[in-house]
């Protein structure tokens, strides 16, 4: 495949293709997390092993590109997100003794949950302007949390795998 003028060299990886573009944001623990470029998987479930075309590549440039120039609004979101996720599917738990047999945890603001979504484990850039963030969930690591953006906006938040 020819290099790319954005992504450079893009070659299979251990989810699907990627380039040697990372993520970096001081709010992750962990920078340089990958960008994967395309679905890792077909409608059939097949490994995807044709590279992504060079129009998609542009058109997941332009994505990426878009992402990174509201990135504070997007990690605004992705934390406001994140903590409404955790009051409808896990506060009736974690903030209930009797329930977890421990302590409450008194996750009541945004901030106090931020600590919980810290573990970023890669970006997926795909079609229509589709940016998925995969995250390792402290609250529920075998699940972990995911953020569906659509062209700029949060369209669903949920387990990974599952947006």
């Amino acid at each position: 495949m020819a290099v790319h003028e954005y992504w450079g060299e893009v070659e299979q990886d251990w989810a699907g293709f990627s380039s040697d573009i990372s993520f970096s944001h001081p709010f992750f623990e962990e920078q340089n997390i990958s960008v994967f470029l395309g679905e890792e998987f077909d409608d059939e479930g097949e490994e995807i092993d044709e590279p992504p075309t060079e129009n998609q590549l542009a058109d997941f440039a332009k994505t990426y590109q878009d992402f990174l120039a509201a990135i504070e609004a997007n990690l605004s979101a992705i934390q406001h997100q994140a903590f409404d996720y955790y009051k409808k599917h896990y506060a009736h738990y974690f903030e209930d003794p009797e329930k977890s047999g421990e302590p409450a945890l008194h996750i009541d603001t945004v901030e106090k949950h931020n600590e919980y979504i810290k573990e970023l484990l890669h970006l997926r850039i795909s079609k229509g302007g589709t940016i998925t963030i995969s995250i390792r969930y402290k609250l529920d690591t075998e699940h972990g949390i995911e953020f569906k953006f659509v062209n700029g906006r949060i369209e669903k938040v949920g387990g990974i795998a599952d947006t």
